[in-house]
Parts: structure tokens; C-alpha cells; sequence
């Protein structure tokens, strides 16, 4: 793959409307993953955060893909919103087990907590890392105030993650909900995700990155171009960052995620993005 120093992704492989756009015209779903694993070597796995996968579909998506793509599979909604992470052990680890044939591929599985789950829960998260195992990576997702306090709550969040090399997902929204718009998808974006600070400090060597802005990059690029420098500082210190970019529709997130490595690459040493499928098929019938 032509990235070695970070991964880059979006958050799904499967979107229909990309047929024609990202993916070749007459491109199938069956071919979606393989077509998105052609340009992106990671993509967010939100789709476990809602059904578990059978063994055998597991085995399939990593066929689909190269050595060194990465899945960030989330975990299951039951775990972490239903049950609040107490009495999981056993489902934890099975979860985490169904994904064993493809363990080459994973990159840290995404544990996003309810917005609900506040510090006076904290003893069961600290019960949860402590058996995760240490052969797999972790990115913990928190979206109470709590854990945004600056202060002593905070702080022992920081020390725990630290302490188990878990890395602070960053979910960063800023440009989100500064836009004032009429468009349905900024509007239904800016009521699903949340409105937390960004911290730009790493727990672990996987720091993980999500942004979501506006559809167009020209309104996203001064966000962009600030989590390049950081993004660059991070590899230039050893760290293997994960950055995935939302859009609030969907169909424009590959052009803002290009924009982004576009950026990256004029502070570091890293490859040209591969052309898109669509791209490739255009200029084999000689339209390019």
C-alpha cells in the first residue's frame, strides 16, 4: 500500500451513491470494499457497532483487502450503551475473538461510550481495559463533560489510557457546528454528533482521529491543514496515526480525505494517494 507512516480511511466502504463518482460506473457492492481498499488503508467499522458478524463474513472482508489495510472494528452497541460496559467480559472476548482469522488486519478497535456514561462509572471502564487483551489495540471514545473537565476527572482518564497504551479517540466537530445552513445533511449531522472539545494530546501510539466539517473543502481546510502539522508531528515522534474523515454527506468524504493526505504530504515524506477507481477507469478509455 502506498501509505507505511499512518492510516487513512473513511467511515464506511459501502456507499451506493459513490458508484460512478469514487467507485468505476459499473461497480457492484460486492466490489465496493475492494475498490475503497484500492485508495484508503483503513476504514472505520461502524457497521459491528450495530450487528456482530458471522465468522464467515469476517474471513470474507479480509480477503477482500491488502496485508496492510486495517479495520477499526467498534464495539457492539450492547456492550457499550445497553449494558454499559458492566457484566461484558465474556461478550467482550468472544467479539474479539470472531476477529482472530484476520488479526493481521485490525487496527484499534473503537470502544465509544454513550454520552451518558459519566466519571461516577468509571471503576467498570477500568475493569474492562484491565482484561482487554494486550495483543490488540484500543481507541476509547468518551463524550461526557466529565471527562472534558481539565481537572481531576479528566485526568484520571488520561493516566488510565496511558497506563494501557489506549489511545483518546478525538472526534472533532468544531467546524460542524459553527455552519448555519439549511442543508438536510448538515442538519441532521449537527443533531447526531456531538459537540465536545478537542484535545490534541495522544495516550498511546495509535492516536486516532475523527473530523467531521462541511461538505466542501474550501470550508474545511483550514481544520485540515492544522491536523496535518499535528498529524506530521506525531509520525515525526514515532506515533502511527489513524485519521478518519466524515462528511456530513457521505458522498464528498474521499475528495476531503485526498485534500487532507494532500496537505500531510507537504510536511512529510509520504505517497501520493492512489488514483480512485473511477479515475482509473476513465483514463483507461482514454477520457484523462
Amino acid at each position: 500500500m502506498y501509505i507505511k507512516k499512518y492510516h487513512i480511511g473513511l467511515t464506511q466502504w459501502g456507499y451506493k451513491d459513490w458508484t460512478g463518482n469514487f467507485f468505476s460506473k459499473d461497480a457492484k457492492p460486492d466490489q465496493f470494499l475492494s475498490q475503497y481498499a484500492s485508495v484508503f488503508n483503513a476504514v472505520e467499522g461502524n457497521t459491528t457497532f450495530y450487528r456482530v458478524p458471522t465468522a464467515e463474513t469476517v474471513i470474507k472482508w479480509g480477503d477482500q483487502v491488502p496485508e496492510d489495510f486495517k479495520f477499526c472494528f467498534k464495539f457492539p452497541q450492547s456492550v457499550t450503551h445497553y449494558k454499559r460496559l458492566k457484566d461484558v467480559r465474556d461478550e467482550v472476548l468472544s467479539f474479539l475473538d470472531l476477529f482472530n482469522p484476520i488479526r493481521t488486519k485490525l487496527g484499534p478497535f473503537h470502544i465509544q461510550l454513550s454520552s451518558q456514561f459519566s466519571f461516577n462509572e468509571f471503576d467498570k471502564l477500568e475493569t474492562l481495559i484491565e482484561y482487554l487483551p494486550n495483543h490488540l489495540s484500543y481507541a476509547l471514545e468518551v463524550r461526557h463533560p466529565d471527562f472534558f473537565d481539565k481537572s481531576k476527572k479528566e485526568h484520571h482518564l488520561t493516566t488510565l489510557l496511558k497506563s494501557y497504551g489506549v489511545n483518546r479517540v478525538v472526534f472533532d466537530t468544531r467546524k460542524l457546528h459553527s455552519i448555519t445552513s439549511n442543508e438536510l445533511s448538515i442538519r441532521e449531522a449537527q443533531k447526531k454528533k456531538p459537540k465536545t472539545p478537542v484535545r490534541f494530546n495522544s495516550t498511546g501510539i495509535y492516536p486516532f482521529i475523527r473530523f467531521v466539517g462541511a461538505n466542501d473543502v474550501l470550508n474545511n481546510e483550514p481544520y485540515l491543514k492544522e491536523w496535518a502539522i499535528i498529524i506530521a508531528d506525531w509520525i515525526k515522534d514515532s506515533k502511527h496515526p489513524y485519521v478518519f474523515i466524515h462528511a456530513p454527506n457521505t458522498l464528498h468524504a474521499p475528495a476531503l480525505a485526498r485534500f487532507f493526505h494532500t496537505e500531510l504530504s507537504k510536511l512529510i515524506d509520504v505517497s501520493p494517494m492512489p488514483e480512485w477507481p473511477i479515475d482509473r477507469e476513465n483514463r483507461q478509455l482514454g477520457l484523462f
